[in-house]
């Protein structure tokens, strides 16, 4: 029986999350794991769905509860509680707030579901990942941050509709934050399997047009319908799916570093990892030119610095 208990399950991320997760019928249960006072409001979201699953012949049992016994058993932990990053916000405005409600989450499920695997989605992503990963006193492989798959996707699709090219010919990733200092692999980008820097000869590609509106994207959807919803929804649930399925798939997430990826440590960061029933099976060597490597480590002297300011002030709160 697989179990994914989702805290946070109420707000736009969580609960398409859950229903994203019940749709693909891999979840034997989903944990909607929300404060009390927002309990029914979760037991609403589980009646419609519900209504919806039925439609389908999908038989996925969904919890609504604020009872930490209730993650017993799970496979996965998504935290996407927090405070939501509003039009104009950096996702580091929120470290400190976002910061609290995650230290105290973790802690929670080191004692609830020890076993589990903690999936981290809260903003900003890869400072929240070493928040969880060092108030759970879980493994590193076993404490994940949604990272840059999201970017990666989002680039993916920007390139196909540029050149109108089915997006299964487009392979290309992004690493480093997911904020503004995210480093699209240029180096290593293939169409049809011809590296980028020869494809663009022949084709009129904007791509430091497409870089910008990248790195925007998440501001721009936010300004437009006031928050960012099934393009998370989807990423998460396809790490979430990636990882019960035990298919060792390659994806972009953030996890904490210790020297695997460009010499950096003490940080998390998003990087390409192999994704198993356990958490990160590998992280995968990867290879980045002059300029990328030098925009890598500026990202990790960024997150870093706002990861030790967030810890000290928990260690601080503690005291």
């Amino acid at each position: 029986m697989v179990k994914v208990s989702i805290m946070g399950s109420t707000g736009v991320i969580g609960k398409n999350v859950a229903f994203t997760l019940a749709r693909a019928d891999t979840v034997d249960e989903i944990v909607f794991f929300a404060r009390p006072q927002s309990v029914e409001k979760a037991r609403g979201e589980t009646f419609d769905m519900y209504d919806a699953l039925a439609a389908e012949d999908i038989d996925c049992k969904l919890t609504p509860t604020s009872d930490y016994e209730d993650l017993k058993n799970s496979a996965i932990v998504l935290i996407t509680a927090g405070i939501p990053r509003e039009e104009g916000m950096n996702r580091r405005d929120l470290a400190i707030p976002n910061a609290e409600i995650v230290d105290n989450y973790a802690k929670e499920i080191a004692v609830h579901a020890p076993d589990a695997i903690i999936l981290v989605a809260t903003n900003p992503v890869d400072v929240m990942t070493t928040v969880a990963l060092k108030s759970s006193g879980f493994d590193k492989r076993r404490v994940i941050g949604i990272g840059n798959h999201l970017d990666s996707l989002r680039l993916k699709a920007y390139f196909s509709r540029q050149i109108n090219i089915n997006s299964s010919e487009v392979h290309t990733r992004v690493i480093g934050e997911h904020g503004d200092h995210m480093v699209p692999l240029l180096s290593s980008t293939t169409i049809g399997g011809i590296p980028l820097k020869y494809f663009v000869k022949s084709v009129d590609m904007e791509v430091p047009r497409l870089i910008k509106r990248l790195k925007k994207a998440g501001n721009t959807i936010i300004s437009k319908k006031g928050a960012t919803e099934y393009g998370p929804a989807y990423a998460i649930s396809n790490i979430i799916s990636t990882i019960i399925t035990d298919s060792h798939k390659v994806l972009t997430v953030s996890t904490y570093l210790e020297g695997e990826v460009g010499d950096v440590y003490d940080v998390a960061l998003g990087v390409p990892v192999v994704l198993s029933k356990r958490g990160i099976a590998m992280i995968v060597p990867i290879h980045m030119n002059d300029f990328e490597l030098h925009e890598f480590k500026e990202a990790a002297s960024i997150v870093k610095e706002t990861t030790d300011e967030v810890l000290e002030h928990l260690r601080n709160n503690v005291e």
